[in-house]
């Protein structure tokens, strides 16, 4: 199936399972690669569009985060960690969504909850992908349907299972006769290529904060670079650039998708020992900064150079640096760089409106995966379901 007519059944399919009011409200929640926080947006549709009500963030922070930083690699008793992990995060998530129930208008309830959960293995090449969620808890505590395991269906019918969200970007960001990229810069870089029809491109570019994030931790103590402060200090190093650039992940065709099982702390210190025996000196840590940064700089701008964009909306974490905006900018022109804040979603909430989103496909039994950016077989409707008691 083409992506055209992929998309356009996605569109037109019509309700067939006890569709609810167009005005239904949902809650999206997720937290993504940089393991930052949990982002949590409280949407209504009207007349087809999502509207955010409300937004919420809460920090990802203490014990629970270095335990799911551990559970990226594999180690010891991972089963009974996993799981305990799983119910942690769960009343996470179950905290965010309860203050943001509190903001639905009188006589309205959350309709359903759209919840990702934490990736900690991503092999769609071996047939799985792992998010750490316990959806039937996070239905016990909040009271509302829940839906997620949003990736394994994909997955089963030959697909990535990423990325996720380019239905959505063309659904509300899509514009006849421009050809729009829209880049989320979270822990990973996923672009959507919306050329103005029915048509759409997704698929993972590489790292953005997950590096920049590790290097800055390292470097500064600090979780991340703020403003780009430490990368703004340093100079792109070629010879680290060129073996950052030397992955065989960026050089593959899409359909295609990433994350820390390939860019994580490992294979950034492998290209550091690899450039310090080829020239004998060490960078400074702004200088790596500055490079790791322009790696995502570059691999952002090729994909969005290759479709030909004439505008570029930046949403995720990564939206707020300038430094990035600006190298993106740089090798982009002339083609317009903003965000999604011009187009009328905040950035940081783009991705938690995709998740209440995908929670609106699964109620309305319509399908939410795109085949031309997954690879799957054929369109099919995402997500597990565990009925709410409220």
């Amino acid at each position: 199936m083409s992506g055209t007519q992929g998309w356009r059944q996605i569109a037109e399919t019509p309700l067939t399972q006890h569709p609810p009011s167009e005005q239904a409200l949902y809650l999206g929640l997720m937290s993504g690669t940089s393991l930052d926080a949990i982002d949590g947006a409280l949407v209504e549709w009207r007349d087809g569009l999502p509207h955010t009500l409300a937004f919420d963030s809460e920090p990802l922070t203490g014990p629970l985060r270095d335990e799911l930083f551990s559970l990226q690699s594999p180690g010891d008793n991972e089963i009974h960690r996993g799981a305990l992990a799983s119910l942690e995060l769960s009343r996470r998530y179950a905290d965010v969504a309860l203050r943001l129930a509190r903001n639905c208008p009188a006589g309205t309830s959350v309709h359903a909850i759209g919840a990702h959960g934490q990736t900690i293995r991503h092999r769609p090449e071996a047939g799985y992908t792992v998010q750490l969620l316990n959806g039937a808890l996070l239905a016990e505590l909040t009271g509302s349907t829940v839906i997620c395991d949003l990736r394994s269906a994909d997955i089963a019918a030959g697909g990535q299972g990423a990325p996720l969200v380019p239905a959505f970007h063309a659904q509300v960001f899509g514009r006849s006769g421009e050809r729009r990229a829209i880049v989320n810069l979270g822990g990973i870089a996923n672009v959507s290529l919306l050329d103005g029809t029915d048509s759409v491109v997704g698929f993972d570019t590489g790292p953005a904060n997950v590096l920049m994030d590790f290097w800055a931790s390292r470097s500064t103590g600090m979780s991340m670079d703020t403003d780009g402060a430490l990368a703004s200090r340093g100079r792109i190093d070629p010879a680290l650039f060129a073996l950052l650039l030397d992955e065989p992940y960026f050089a593959r065709q899409a359909p295609k998708s990433t994350g820390r099982d390939l860019f994580n702390p490992a294979w950034l210190e492998s290209k550091l020992a690899t450039r310090a025996a080829m020239t004998g000196d060490l960078l400074s840590p702004a200088d790596v900064q500055a490079t790791i940064l322009e790696l995502t700089a570059v691999t952002v701008s090729r994909a969005c150079q290759a479709f030909g964009a004439q505008s570029i909306y930046l949403c995720g974490g990564g939206a707020f640096n300038p430094v990035l905006r600006q190298r993106i900018a740089d090798h982009c022109g002339p083609a317009n760089v903003g965000d999604t804040g011009e187009l009328g979603s905040p950035p940081q909430a783009v991705e938690a409106v995709a998740f209440a989103w995908l929670a609106r496909q699964h109620m309305r039994a319509e399908p939410a995966n795109l085949p031309s950016v997954t690879g799957a077989r054929a369109l099919r409707q995402l997500g597990a379901r565990y009925p709410g008691h409220g």
